[in-house]
C-alpha cells in the first residue's frame, strides 16, 4: 500500500506482476553491476506505482522502507521548512531517490512528490542494503552517485547563500535547460511556485525576475514554453550573482 496526497491508501502491483528487472530498459545505471540472480532479488521485492501529478511519494519524517526509482515522469525532492519549502532537486527518468536517513534512523529527511504523472519502482530497502554489503562494485557505484548529489548540493548552497535573486533564477534556468529538460526552448512542467522553491525566494519575486529577463531580451515565455535567447548574458548574470 502507498499513501496518496489525500491520505488514502491504495494497493500497488508486486514486482513479479509487472516488468522483470532483468529485461527492463528502465534500470538505474548503478544496477549494471548486478547479475541475474541479484536482479531477481530486486524484482521479487519490488512494487511498481503510478503517481498523479501532485501526489506525495513520501513525506519528510516518515519511515523509509523503500528505495525509489523514478521510471517515467518527473518528481521533486524538497525540505519542508517553517511555512516554506526548498526544492533540493528534480528527479527525472531514470534516476532514484534514496535519502541519508536509510543508514541513520530509517527516516526520510525530505519529502518527494510527483511533478508530472509519474511511475516509480519501490524496492525493499533491506534487499538493497543486502546487495550493497555483498557486491563491492554495486556499492562503489552507489557511493559515487551519492557523492555527485552531495557536490550538487554544495553548488546549490553557494547559489542560495551568496548570489542575489537574479543570479539564483539564472542558475535555475540553466539547471532546467541543461539537466532536466535537456533542450532549449523547453516546456516548463514545474509550477512558478516550484521555480521559486528551487531558487529560495517568493513566487512573486521569481515571476518579477522572469518578467525582467523577458523585457531585457534574455528569454521569451509563452505560456509554459521558455526559450533562452541570450545564453551569454544569462551566464554572466549567473556568474556575477
Amino acid at each position: 500500500m502507498v499513501s496518496t496526497k489525500s491520505g488514502e491508501f491504495r494497493m500497488v502491483s508486486k514486482g513479479n506482476n509487472s516488468h522483470n528487472c532483468t529485461d527492463c530498459n528502465c534500470k538505474v545505471s548503478i544496477f549494471k553491476n548486478l547479475g541475474p540472480l541479484e536482479l531477481e532479488q530486486i524484482n521479487q521485492s519490488r512494487f511498481q506505482v503510478n503517481y498523479k501529478a501532485g501526489e506525495i511519494i513520501f513525506k519528510q519524517g516518515t519511515p523509509a522502507p523503500y528505495f525509489v526509482c523514478v521510471t517515467s515522469g518527473l518528481a521533486k525532492i524538497y525540505i519542508e521548512g517553517y511555512g516554506k519549502n526548498l526544492i533540493l532537486s528534480l528527479v527525472k527518468p531514470i534516476d532514484y531517490i534514496f535519502g541519508p536517513g536509510i543508514y541513520v534512523d530509517n527516516r526520510h529527511y525530505y519529502s518527494a512528490s510527483a511533478v508530472e504523472d509519474s511511475t516509480a519502482c519501490l524496492v525493499d530497502v533491506a534487499v538493497f542494503k543486502k546487495l550493497i554489503r555483498e557486491n563491492p562494485d554495486f556499492a562503489e557505484e552507489f557511493i559515487k552517485r551519492v557523492s555527485l548529489q552531495a557536490i550538487f548540493n554544495f553548488d546549490q548552497v553557494i547559489s542560495l547563500t551568496q548570489k542575489q535573486m537574479h543570479g539564483r533564477i539564472a542558475d535555475v534556468l540553466f539547471y532546467l535547460t541543461d539537466k532536466i529538460y535537456s533542450q532549449n526552448p523547453f516546456d516548463m512542467t514545474i509550477s512558478r511556485q516550484d521555480l521559486a522553491d528551487l531558487s529560495g525566494m517568493s513566487k512573486e519575486s521569481a515571476i518579477r525576475i522572469l518578467k525582467e529577463f523577458k523585457e531585457e531580451g534574455i528569454l521569451t515565455v509563452d505560456g509554459n514554453t521558455v526559450e533562452i535567447l541570450n545564453l551569454k548574458q544569462l551566464r554572466q548574470i549567473s556568474e556575477t550573482g
